[in-house]
């Protein structure tokens, strides 16, 4: 006999909801924002001569605050970030502190990213309403020492030492989470090392998920083999008996990825087409809510965030179980972010900071038509120009 269809749980429509936060001063603005981001030559200009500005000493960074940082960033310092938090808090959306800085690659810059994450997690222990920590492992150490690990080349004496430092600080962070109650995400990289991300975010997992997830790990969808490997990893943390968590994305170096396979002359592992990465995207949704694995779903996808809520649904899972988080970006679909907190799940942002000159290369990503976020500065910019329709706003 064949189940029944379960009957869609929520709905992204409610304007009035995804608003609720702004005034009609800070709708008008971010209508100017993603009315810019749609064009993509006025963007891309705009984006150029910022950069160019900040590297002649121009005075844009208030410009910059008031506008594109200002929206998509949280601040430039913990402090100014944990207000903006707490914005977000008073309609149920809760949020990840993430340095958006990209450092110089030396060791006195992965300590001071170390030492920076470590206290996003001290202030994030403060509250209810900050319950993730995140770092990339390439901040915290020479992704050419994990190429040479990936590739089986030997290191150098030096370079095994550097390599033990960057596991002592991957450690540092993950024990920190641990001991002051929270969680923490390992983002994904490139594939030519992500091989060796992915054992260090497993060791962490085995020494810190024993009783409760810490650590969770993240999966690009668009790569052909993501879902397999998913698969794999959970299979082993259920033989070595530790809690498994899993942050599915469809991801952000697709571009990057197609162009070394090419170059290189091997197999390129990025998936033939979004409709693929789509599929593998909510197979690994399904597969992680049948098999109760602890679950991240960041997506800005509609029709994904819908589909979880009707899996979760159907297989007992409620609203509000920690088993499940749904995670957006700061400042994008909060249509999506918004209604679901209203109906009770658990909603993350993650919410970027840094000094505005070194957030530069988040900003310009965002602003960017890219595989990440193809499609998504039209579908703000309409629903921003609804809001304002129904408020009667000019």
């Amino acid at each position: 006999m064949r189940a029944m269809p379960v009957k869609p749980t929520i709905s992204f429509e409610n304007l009035e909801v995804a608003f609720a936060s702004k005034s009609n001063a800070e709708l008008r603005k971010m209508y100017l924002i993603f009315a810019t981001l749609n064009n993509n030559l006025v963007s891309s200009i705009g984006i150029k001569l910022a950069n160019l500005a900040f590297q002649l000493h121009l005075p844009v960074k208030g410009i910059m605050k008031k506008t594109m940082f200002g929206h998509f960033c949280g601040g430039e310092t913990i402090a100014e970030s944990v207000l903006a938090c707490r914005q977000l808090a008073k309609y149920g959306v809760h949020s990840i502190l993430d340095l958006s800085v990209e450092g110089k690659g030396d060791e006195a810059s992965f300590e001071a990213t170390t030492e920076e994450i470590y206290q996003t997690l001290v202030e994030s222990a403060k509250t209810e309403y900050m319950p993730f920590g995140v770092f990339k492992v390439t901040g915290l150490g020479d992704y050419r020492i994990l190429e040479k690990i990936q590739a089986n080349q030997a290191l150098t004496p030096a370079e095994q030492e550097a390599f033990a430092r960057l596991e002592g600080r991957v450690d540092r962070l993950c024990k920190t989470a641990h001991d002051l109650g929270l969680k923490i995400l390992v983002d994904a990289e490139e594939s030519w090392f992500q091989n060796v991300i992915d054992d260090l975010a497993y060791a962490a997992m085995a020494k810190y998920n024993s009783s409760r997830c810490v650590v969770y790990n993240t999966y690009q969808m668009y790569r052909h083999d993501s879902l397999a490997r998913l698969k794999q990893a959970y299979q082993v943390a259920q033989e070595q008996g530790y809690l498994f968590g899993a942050k599915p994305v469809r991801g952000a170096y697709m571009e990057k990825e197609r162009a070394r396979a090419q170059a290189e002359g091997y197999v390129d592992p990025i998936q033939p087409n979004k409709a693929a990465t789509d599929q593998d995207y909510d197979a690994a949704i399904r597969y992680s809510v049948e098999n109760h694995i602890h679950l991240v779903c960041a997506t800005h996808n509609e029709k994904s965030s819908v589909a979880l809520t009707e899996l979760m649904e159907l297989h007992g899972i409620a609203a509000d179980s920690e088993l499940v988080f749904f995670s957006q970006l700061y400042g994008m679909s909060d249509s999506i972010s918004y209604n679901l907190a209203k109906s009770g799940y658990r909603v993350v942002k993650y919410v970027p900071y840094g000094p505005v000159e070194k957030v530069m290369p988040y900003l310009s990503r965002r602003a960017s038509e890219n595989s990440s976020i193809a499609g998504q500065s039209s579908r703000e910019f309409e629903l921003v120009r609804k809001e304002m329709t129904r408020r009667r706003l000019k």
